[in-house]
């Protein structure tokens, strides 16, 4: 059975996004907006799965609403797409227990983000960070989601979605209740990488600041930050090949390639055998042309954030109106009595 396409894709309210966050989601997001229905949730859930998650209600509200206006501000619109947040949303947890019981111990224990986050300390890991995949996994297909837009880092989660759907659908003799999401990742940077270390990815969590553009980062900042971003002695090379074994290099190529909607080839064609000093000038200055409206955007959405809370409602009830009659199916076929 072919289900209608729809795209569902969150992010953690976690800190302040940066460019890694623009270039590898909310660019691709809103060019998805014109192609097939999407779901964008603010995924509050997910964020107390750790101790370092806000402990503060006041925190965690506060960092809801500049996701919020970090999606809207980059171009994610609230009339054509339902944006949301996860927690309002009840089939989402629902769903997911239903979920943690089809899953398999074997299959979280394969998680490598579980094992990168807790290191040697597994056993001081909150149960919800183990399971974090499952509750995943009910985000997409508490609405038949097809499409997801994910980095290469979620792709392991991704495939733990299929599993599921797949799993449900057989144990339940449900042939095609579930579809089996596939990933939707695109763009010459998905996988943007720190400033200060071309080997590393952009993180929110990078003790240094200068290892990110932040999206709320002033026009002074995002160019010094660019300036100073490491790089190496050597020229640009004058093609692609040349950018092996040069991490930095080719994490400022791809910035610039993302950030012009060009592809890659043709910026390197463009700066081959010039300085990094010339380079990093010319990208300073796309990146504040491209950022800094954004940056205003969210200032004057978080100065009204009762006009936020109401595109929150008012997608959540949306995207209920999905979500509920599908979980009720769900409840049906487990045998739920309601």
């Amino acid at each position: 059975m072919a289900h209608p396409q729809l795209v569902f894709s969150g992010m953690q309210p976690t800190n302040v996004l940066h460019l890694g966050n623009y270039l590898g989601a909310l660019k691709n997001w809103v060019k998805l907006q014109d192609e097939m229905p999407c779901l964008y949730c603010v995924v509050d859930m997910h964020a107390i799965t750790q101790d370092t998650g806000y402990r503060h209600p006041k925190e965690l509200a506060a960092a809801t609403r500049e996701v919020t206006a970090a999606y809207i501000a980059a171009g994610v619109n609230p009339n054509k797409s339902i944006l949301f947040n996860q927690s309002r949303v009840a089939e989402h947890a629902e769903l997911a227990w239903v979920f943690n019981c089809v899953g398999r111990l074997g299959w979280l224990d394969r998680m490598t983000q579980f094992k990168e986050k807790t290191g040697k300390h597994k056993e001081r890991a909150s149960v919800g960070l183990y399971t974090y995949p499952l509750l995943m996994a009910a985000d997409i297909l508490a609405y038949k989601g097809t499409h997801v837009p994910v980095g290469e880092d979620q792709r392991q989660h991704l495939e733990l979605s299929r599993d599921i759907a797949q799993k449900f659908n057989s144990d339940y003799e449900v042939p095609d209740f579930f579809p089996l999401p596939e990933p939707v990742i695109t763009g010459a940077a998905t996988r943007v990488m720190s400033l200060r270390d071309g080997t590393k990815k952009m993180s929110k969590s990078d003790e240094s600041d200068y290892s990110r553009i932040n999206l709320t980062d002033d026009t002074d900042t995002i160019a010094q930050k660019i300036r100073k971003a490491r790089t190496d002695p050597n020229p640009l090379p004058d093609s692609e090949e040349g950018l092996e074994g040069r991490p930095e290099a080719e994490n400022l190529i791809n910035i610039y390639a993302a950030l012009a909607d060009e592809n890659r080839a043709s910026i390197v064609a463009r700066f081959a055998g010039r300085q990094f000093s010339e380079f990093k000038n010319e990208l300073a200055d796309l990146s504040v042309a491209k950022l800094q409206p954004i940056a205003a955007e969210m200032r004057r959405l978080l100065a009204d954030p009762a006009e936020i809370d109401r595109i929150l409602v008012s997608g959540a009830e949306k995207a209920r109106a999905l979500a509920a009659p599908i979980m009720a199916e769900v409840k049906q076929i487990v045998g739920f009595v309601s």
